[in-house]
């Protein structure tokens, strides 16, 4: 057949494209949005402070907890003092061991952060990845 003798495309088959590539559209911007939320590190840095506890907890997925205690105060509510606290999960059962194993000594800690939460991976959006220094 000739390009003279081809039918034109029908008018369904137009929808059917334009909501397929509509369909790709929007599951490629959520795909991006998840990724974005859950699993591009905001930001990384390091914590140091008194290791408060290392514990493993949840219902469903059990995941690696601990409470660093930093030095120095800061003012939860005004005219008290408080002491400043950083809450983190570990995904590493090695990292864990060694807090779980050491707690109440001084402890450098590096972190990965997170803009959004996901069960699996722990309560928190901060993830120790490694321990740089225990005293």
């Amino acid at each position: 057949m000739t390009e003279a003798n081809t039918p034109p495309k029908k008018r369904g088959a137009k929808l059917k494209s334009f909501l397929g590539w509509t369909f790709l559209v929007i599951m490629l911007a959520l795909a991006g949005f998840l990724y974005f939320q859950y699993y591009f590190v905001f930001g990384e840095g390091v914590k140091s402070g008194y290791l408060n506890y290392a514990v493993k907890k949840g219902n469903l997925f059990k995941t690696y907890e601990g409470k660093l205690i930093q030095e120095g105060f800061g003012s939860g509510r005004a005219g008290a003092l408080t002491s400043n606290e950083f809450v983190f999960s570990v995904e590493n059962d090695s990292i864990f061991q060694v807090l779980e194993t050491n707690s109440g000594k001084f402890f450098d800690l590096h972190y990965k952060e997170y803009h959004g939460v996901v069960p699996w991976r722990g309560n928190t959006k901060y993830i120790v990845d490694r321990i740089v220094q225990m005293k």
